[in-house]
């Protein structure tokens, strides 16, 4: 049989891999109406927060512009504030040092305290008892900051002449807690009220994260022998540093934006003073809210750049806890 004459069979087609099943319903997603409306509406929402951003930043840079290009003295580096004069001068060196000082000490009353009532609760305490504390925590993030300000001037100041009293007859050899009498309106009396105002935010976070440890890892550490505190400290710290870092640095956000309580509470003098409890400094919220009525237009852009200066500082220390909230898998859905 001549093999020219055969007829020729059909080779079979390679079967095709069936596609995930993910692929599939976002195939099919893809052409729901609902589906592209909410899209569209997400994509939408993401670039109008770029835009206001942007929109804002430029305003900012603008006005700042402005009154930088008049200013004979340093901006970065002058004590003094007179934007007003002939010619204007005016710096933001005390504004900076107030408000980093403040916030630094905020940050070491309230972290060490936030991470001890996170632990309280998620490892220590009963349930019901740690939903109580919890609740509570939950209650101080809801408190506006003008209620703080109030209990601030009215309640902390009065009594804290004892505490100062008592740090200047010890401690103030070292020349930072060193006090001269009056009334105890300082750095110190702002960080601990920055430090109250600041507290649910990280304990919050941190509380959320110490949630998060692998089970196993605890009952193997307790497995060895290892004692309650050892399992947090062999577990449970190492696994949630990033979460309380990232946490105090939202905290810090705060403690460098507030504005009102500080002004309720704090007795600014532009100068910078080595003793933590005398009066002196101030912040730049506090000094753009108690200066911005009364200024004129060359005083409010100098305001307005002071403001350019704490949006940067502000963008800089949020974006950094974003960062390091990525660097972790675990918290792949924080940054998704």
């Amino acid at each position: 049989m001549d093999i020219s004459t055969q007829t020729p069979t059909a080779t079979a087609p390679e079967p095709v891999p069936p596609r995930p099943a993910e692929e599939q319903r976002a195939a099919r997603g893809a052409t729901r109406p609902g589906d592209r409306i909410f899209v569209g509406l997400s994509r939408g929402s993401g670039i109008l927060v770029l835009v206001i951003m942007t929109a804002i930043a430029a305003f900012l840079t603008y006005r700042a512009a402005l009154a930088i290009g008049k200013d004979e003295a340093g901006f970065l580096t002058s004590f003094e504030w007179n934007p007003s004069g002939l010619p204007p001068r005016f710096g933001i060196a005390v504004l900076v040092f107030g408000t980093v000082v403040s916030s630094v000490v905020a940050m070491v009353i309230a972290v060490p305290v936030a991470v001890a009532i996170a632990l309280f609760i998620t490892h220590y305490a009963p349930r019901r008892l740690g939903g109580t504390i919890g609740y509570v925590i939950d209650l101080l993030a809801a408190v506006p900051s003008i209620v703080y300000g109030l209990w601030g001037a009215l309640v902390l100041v009065p009594n804290l002449s004892g505490l100062y009293g008592w740090m200047d007859e010890y401690l103030g050899w070292t020349g930072v807690l060193d006090w001269h009498g009056g009334a105890p309106r300082s750095l110190f009396t702002v960080g601990i009220l920055l430090a109250i105002m600041i507290l649910p935010i990280i304990t919050n976070v941190s509380r959320e994260v110490f949630r998060q440890v692998p089970r196993m890892h605890e009952e193997a550490a307790l497995a060895l022998g290892a004692t309650r505190w050892e399992v947090i400290r062999m577990s449970v710290l190492p696994f949630g540093r990033s979460g309380v870092i990232s946490a105090s640095m939202l905290g810090l956000g705060r403690a460098l934006g507030e504005t009102m309580a500080v002004a309720m509470v704090l007795s600014p003098s532009f100068d910078i003073t080595a003793s933590l409890l005398d009066p002196g400094g101030g912040t730049f919220a506090q000094n753009i809210a108690s200066k911005f009525n009364e200024a004129t237009t060359m005083g409010r852009d100098a305001l307005i750049a002071s403001g350019l200066v704490l949006f940067v500082i502000t963008l800089l220390v949020n974006g950094a806890a974003r960062l390091i909230i990525a660097r972790r898998k675990e918290y792949s859905g924080a940054n998704a």
